[in-house]
């Protein structure tokens, strides 16, 4: 039972928390800055109406977040979290001048790949380095801010895209952009605004602790136990300390291997914690913000309602984030992730129905942002809460690593493939492809999804991957 916290141990809680979230504002600004600023660098790389070249523009920064993802788990691992961290919020910073200063689409694409090396590790790390320092009590409010921070940097990439643009005439398209000033020079200060929270980032960083999980895995004791007595005062840190060193069992210190990951106590959870971030990804929702102008156009929109509109999706996005917050802890994990599949589901249906039927206006964008709202109080934060809570604390590092690939590989290719579906089956088809996939997830959530709300997750872990064969059990839930 660990003591309760003083407001000088919650304040120095949040702080580490809320600095660590930075990773999350960059990884929403840096994902969403590229929608706004597409129809401008497409018209000056010559690549407008290549649906190939503008695919691949679009997923250069998510082939990197593959390979962020992927060396994620060893790394942190190795080095830790803190400076996994700060070498993240390195790459951004780069990531955002170059992209800036780019002279041709190879250097372009080069510079946004750096970026999503950033996201890879920053999209895992975050979340993970949140939940190793936060008391059992704040644990759920704490992980959900780094939600909340991805969302922020997403409406805060949609402000600046649209300050940016609000110059462009009315009705300009496309070669005459380049005639503008956003169409010559503006776009590139859409890519380099990021420098600014990137460099506080990078700076924050140095005054956050280590990750005092990590530090016990990797036998330095003391220093581990000094953080957690600044977490939660001396007794916090004994109780807490004598919990982690328990759950790594008798096996040595600091390794995790990888066919811990396949075992019959843990490869069924790993199944639906990549299906859940496959469906979070396939659901569609994310061509909204990554292909925004052709959404938008084919509903009627000129660049400038455009920008707008876009501006409206970040606002929506944000306070029905909070709601999802806010509803988590009392109508549960399932039941919101089933809403998400089947709203989505029926939003889409109707979406396709209406731009076959070539429907143009504001009821169109009401059904954009109708989705939107339904994807952030459900899909978008409750996916990372499910996974963060599903398995075993010995291979959390290895198993959250694997699942943000598994995201990062379906958002890849979803965001490589849009134009190439909107081109042979129009936007019609495409919702309607997406609204069948989320019709899907909503029978895997029934069917293989238990509800985790109010359990502990020792509870969770005897219920989704109770310990087999010999060797220790792994308990996960008094090391967080």
């Amino acid at each position: 039972m660990t003591e309760p916290e003083t407001p000088h141990h919650a304040g120095f809680v949040w702080m580490i928390c809320v600095v660590a979230a930075m990773g999350g504002l960059l990884f929403g600004y840096d994902w969403v800055v590229i929608g706004g600023a597409k129809p401008f660098y497409e018209q000056a790389f010559g690549i407008a109406g290549n649906a190939s070249a503008q695919g691949f523009a679009m997923s250069t920064a998510l082939l990197g977040c593959l390979v962020g993802a992927a060396v994620s788990g060893k790394l942190t691992e190795r080095f830790g979290r803190k400076w996994l961290l700060v070498f993240s919020a390195l790459l951004f910073s780069v990531s955002a001048v170059l992209t800036a200063i780019a002279a041709d689409l190879t250097m372009f694409n080069v510079a946004r790949w750096i970026g999503g090396v950033g996201i890879g590790l920053a999209s895992n790390l975050s979340p993970m380095y949140i939940s190793e320092v936060s008391p059992a009590a704040m644990r759920g409010r704490l992980v959900a801010v780094n939600q909340l921070t991805l969302v922020i940097g997403i409406l805060a990439a949609q402000l600046v895209n649209w300050a940016i643009a609000s110059g462009v005439p009315s009705g300009t398209q496309g070669p005459a952009l380049l005639d503008t000033w956003c169409g010559e020079y503006g776009w590139r200060w859409m890519f380099a605004a990021e420098t600014f929270p990137a460099a506080l980032f990078f700076g924050l960083m140095f005054l956050a602790p280590e990750s005092p999980r990590w530090l016990a895995k990797a036998g330095r004791t003391e220093e581990a136990e000094a953080i957690l007595a600044r977490i939660g005062g001396r007794a916090h840190a004994a109780d807490e300390l004598a919990a982690i060193r328990a759950t790594l069992g008798d096996g040595p210190v600091g390794r995790e291997r990888l066919a811990d990951l396949f075992d019959g106590t843990v490869s069924r959870v790993l199944v639906i914690g990549v299906a859940l971030v496959v469906l979070q990804q396939w659901c569609g929702i994310n061509v909204i913000f990554n292909y925004a102008e052709e959404v938008f156009t084919a509903a009627g929109y000129d660049v400038r309602g455009t920008m707008a509109v876009i501006v409206a999706t970040g606002v929506v996005n944000l306070l029905f984030t909070l709601v999802g917050m806010s509803l988590v802890d009392r109508i549960g994990r399932r039941s919101l992730m089933l809403f998400g599949a089947s709203g989505l589901a029926l939003l889409f249906l109707t979406l396709g129905g209406l731009y076959y039927a070539q429907s143009t206006g504001a009821h169109m964008a009401a059904l954009v942002l109708a989705g939107i709202a339904v994807y952030a109080m459900s899909l978008a934060p409750v996916t990372w809460v499910v996974i963060s809570e599903i398995f075993p604390n010995r291979v959390r590092g290895s198993a959250m690593a694997l699942c943000v690939l598994a995201l990062w590989t379906a958002c890849a290719a979803l965001t490589f493939t849009f134009p190439m579906i909107k081109e042979n089956f129009g936007a019609a088809g495409a919702f309607w492809l997406y609204a069948g996939i989320s019709l899907l997830g909503f029978v895997f959530i029934w069917f293989e999804l238990p509800e985790t709300k109010d359990k502990s997750l020792e509870e969770i872990e005897a219920e989704l991957a109770p310990a087999a064969g010999p060797g220790p059990r792994i308990a996960h839930g008094s090391t967080q």
